[in-house]
């Protein structure tokens, strides 16, 4: 399903495919992608029925970072506001309570790998290419890079990619624990599509939970932390999915989740 002329949408199960479609661009951002983008994700955010949302682009682009034709002679009031409507769509990805895969299929550069930075995982073609290369403009990352990538790999590593502009391969982000996974670009989406029909398969409660209790311990101490990891517990014990997920066990069976 066409949503934008540059995005589109697929559905495979609970898994949904959101693939920007701007060949020609490698994928740039214009402001008009940004809000669609930004109101389909918030439309997503309360649809039980998608469980991973898997985020690609097309061709030799994933994201190659902002439409810079739209920056060029515009208003300090216009370049601030299409700055909050990205921050807004970017939150609205990390936000999202299902599980997000970013399938990065060729350049993330800019926004392009701060869109990526907002998934839970960031697998990648070996054609890839990743950096924030604002400073070349005269500007920095606008859309969370300096605070997600220094969260991802580290302060220093942050500054380097900030004040350098430089490209990294895939490869190198992988050490650095920013990308999960490398494949030869025909095997991308066949390998990520694999791992979110294994995640999709699983209790929703329980991954949704997995993965917020994951992001809210990153930020706070270590007790509080533990405490907030056993009340999710606890409450997941509760559920009608932990009841059959145990009952399956028992009964040498797959579960049947709903979501209850």
């Amino acid at each position: 399903m066409r949503l934008h002329d540059h995005l589109v949408e697929e559905r495979d199960g609970a898994v949904v495919v959101l693939r920007i479609d701007r060949e020609e661009a490698l994928g740039a951002l214009s402001r008009s992608l940004v809000e669609t983008l930004g109101e389909h994700l918030d439309r997503l955010h309360g649809d039980p029925g998608i469980r991973v949302l898997v985020l690609t682009g097309t061709g030799r682009g994933f994201v190659a970072g902002a439409d810079i034709g739209e920056y060029d002679r515009v208003t300090p009031a216009a370049f601030d506001e299409y700055q909050r409507l990205s921050r807004r769509t970017f939150s609205a990805l990390e936000r999202l309570p299902q599980f997000t895969i970013a399938a990065v299929n060729g350049y993330a550069l800019g926004g392009g790998m701060e869109l990526a930075l907002c998934c839970d995982l960031i697998m990648a073609s070996e054609r890839a290419k990743f950096g924030l290369p604002e400073v070349k403009l005269g500007l920095i990352p606008g859309g969370g890079g300096t605070q997600r990538l220094a969260r991802a790999a580290g302060i220093r590593f942050a500054k380097e990619a900030t004040v350098t502009g430089r490209f990294y391969r895939p490869e190198q982000l992988r050490g650095r624990g920013v990308v999960s996974a490398v494949c030869p670009p025909e095997e991308l989406m066949p390998t990520v599509m694999r791992l979110a029909q294994t995640i999709a398969a699983n209790a929703p409660l329980a991954v949704r939970a997995a993965k917020r209790i994951v992001d809210l311990g990153a930020d706070v101490p270590l007790e509080v932390g533990l405490g907030l990891e056993q009340q999710a517990l606890s409450d997941l014990y509760r559920s009608r999915d932990a009841a059959e997920g145990i009952a399956a066990f028992i009964e040498k069976r797959d579960p049947k989740f709903t979501g209850d």
